[in-house]
């Protein structure tokens, strides 16, 4: 019977990773990361899940008139704002991984 308190621990486990998996992921939704380009002429904002939930333009880098400048700006800070979130993502869930493969943890 000893085949049944192995299975019973490893549900545990099981349900306990799920758990702290479901918990993180609700940290990473609720987080808000922040860049800026232009010398912070621009700033967008991302969720630790890198959606895009804020852009602040200064009122200055609009009047310019310059609407490409505008666009890498703003194509800047987004990409530096999700990548923020893509690291802040993997330090929140790289201890959770252990030994798990890449990929198998969101």
């Amino acid at each position: 019977m000893r085949g049944l308190g192995d299975l019973r621990s490893l549900m545990q486990q099981a349900q306990k990773l799920q758990a702290e998996l479901a918990e993180r992921k609700r940290k990473l939704a609720q987080a808000r990361l922040e860049a800026a380009s232009g010398g912070g002429m621009v700033r967008a904002v991302v969720t630790g899940e890198g959606e895009l939930v804020g852009l602040k333009l200064a009122p200055q880098v609009v009047a310019e008139g310059d609407v490409e400048m505008l666009e890498d700006l703003v194509l800047a800070a987004v990409r530096e704002a999700q990548a923020k979130a893509r690291e802040f993502a993997r330090k929140e869930m790289s201890d959770l991984a252990g030994g798990l493969p890449p990929g198998m943890l969101p």
